[in-house]
């Protein structure tokens, strides 16, 4: 997996840019046009990924998916069998807790999971895999958390999974064994049409929970035309889903 993290960050924001910055430099003798095109490319799209007006506008095409109202949590019980947190990622070797500790991202996705199994009282299945092989898995993380913070118990754990595609299989060997078919998905926003589709494709009847909105208005000054390095993280975020989405439905035959 190390090969497939090291070209896919190169082949990301910020790295594309920076190699194209490179490449402008190495070729500015030989082929000094092509050079400044490659150095304006660069900095014009270092500009736009880092904006937030960008991450705004970029997030509506990808959160199809409505809030699921607090309003109806309590009543999931009738039209889901359990709540699905997929991992998302993790802090190794957190010196204030001694240990790994989930990602920002996935912990408001443990904190949205637990409102709503509180007030569902449904049962908990957390899904993420090992961080380039080493243990414990995001879903023990997951879990560990839920009991620790939220006194909530997780019944099913999957921690082999390094995809999402690979979530919904996993989750389906685990869940549809014991007779689960309906679930309340939770993930991000954006992640989450991607999410429900490969769920979806396994059998399951999917009720969708996404948490983590970027779409909102980003109320920066400028209306968010100034660059910040939030917003570079958001946009390679999202871009990446975008890819993502698209080869999925490419790669991935539907198998109902």
């Amino acid at each position: 997996m190390t090969w497939r993290y090291i070209l896919k960050q190169l082949a990301f924001p910020p790295s594309c840019f920076l190699l194209l910055l490179i490449l402008s430099l190495l070729i500015r003798k030989r082929w000094p046009k092509l050079a400044i095109t490659s150095c304006l490319m660069s900095i014009i799209g270092l500009y736009i990924m880092s904006l937030p007006i960008t991450v705004e506008y970029a997030a509506r095409v990808l959160e199809t998916e409505t809030a699921l109202d607090p309003v109806h949590w309590p009543s999931l019980s009738q039209h889901a069998d359990a709540i699905v947190v997929l991992g998302g990622g993790r802090e190794t070797n957190d010196p204030a807790w001694q240990n790994d500790q989930p990602s920002l991202m996935a912990m408001q996705r443990i904190r949205y999971a637990a409102r709503i199994a509180k007030a569902s009282q449904l049962p908990l299945l957390t899904s993420g895999g090992l961080h380039y092989g080493q243990p414990p898995s995001e879903a023990q993380i997951m879990a560990d958390i839920f009991t620790q913070d939220f006194a909530l118990t997780t019944r099913w754990l999957e921690g082999e999974s390094r995809t999402t595609w690979e979530n919904a299989r996993f989750s389906a060997a685990m869940l549809q064994a014991e007779g689960v078919h309906r679930i309340v998905l939770v993930t991000q926003a954006w992640h989450m049409p991607r999410s429900r589709w490969s769920y979806e494709q396994f059998g399951f009847e999917v009720i969708s929970a996404p948490v983590g909105f970027l779409s909102g208005p980003n109320r920066r000054p400028l209306n968010g035309w100034i660059p910040e390095s939030k917003a570079l993280w958001h946009n390679t975020a999202l871009l990446n889903e975008a890819i993502g989405a698209l080869l999925y439905r490419l790669h991935y035959s539907p198998l109902l």
